[in-house]
């Protein structure tokens, strides 16, 4: 089944694959009551209403999924510890004719992301104003104080002046936290990858931009998640 004929411009797109290193079996490990990918293809229903799940887990089946989300098999090229995620996409695109569509893309390992969030970056994607648009959160402001060297001169990242401003009086510096994105998938191709000349970008707090890769980033998500719940159904029964 493809997506090339939908009448809806927007698709959600939740990649999982198989390895990880620093938590084996992450992506379908069970996290406050259903498997971690889940969270994301969920969301993505909720948000885009439409889903493509591309991995290579032979324990998901299309069977398991939800109605709107569609299974597409990675190819195992496309599954290696260092296959670029534009690789990943690129495959996706082709194999299910989604030229004409904007791409949100959730990554799994980010379950902390609310349906807010995503609906700031589609907002501000529809405004028109940027090829892509990501969410970030606030980083330390001291690597403004790091630079390049050619030869023996250093040049500062940004302004040289900052390496003797104090930390505290420094602007504060944004990075991304994989948690989402958005981009049309003619410019990805037309860019050959993720177009970066003019990015958007919407600020997540450092509370919901855990990106989980060990069993401790795993066991805090949880511990968060599960203590958010208990709150909600608190407040529900006064």
């Amino acid at each position: 089944m493809s997506y090339s004929d939908a009448n809806d411009v927007l698709i959600a797109v939740v990649p999982v694959r198989a390895g990880s290193k620093g938590l084996p079996g992450k992506n379908i490990r069970p996290l406050a009551g259903m498997p971690l990918y889940m969270h994301a293809v969920r969301q993505g229903l909720r948000t885009a209403g439409r889903v493509l799940l591309t991995t290579d887990i032979a324990e998901i089946r299309q069977d398991d999924l939800p109605d709107g989300c569609i299974l597409c098999r990675r190819p195992s090229e496309l599954a290696a510890d260092d296959t670029p995620i534009a690789s990943v996409i690129t495959h996706l695109i082709r194999s299910q004719k989604l030229f004409h569509q904007d791409i949100l893309l959730l990554q799994a390992t980010s379950p902390l992301r609310t349906d807010a969030d995503v609906h700031s970056a589609i907002a501000l994607f529809e405004q028109g104003r940027h090829d892509l648009v990501m969410s970030v959160v606030e980083r330390d402001r001291g690597v403004l104080k790091y630079g390049m060297m050619e030869g023996d001169r250093f040049t500062g990242l940004r302004n040289t002046a900052y390496g003797f401003q104090n930390r505290q009086s420094l602007p504060p510096v944004y990075g991304p936290n994989g948690a989402v994105y958005i981009f049309s998938a003619a410019r990805f191709m037309a860019t050959g990858g993720f177009p970066s000349e003019c990015v958007g970008a919407f600020e997540m707090p450092a509370s919901r931009s855990f990106d989980i890769d060990n069993e401790a980033d795993f066991q805090s998500v949880e511990g968060q998640m599960i203590k958010e719940r208990s709150s909600a159904a608190t407040r529900i029964d006064l």
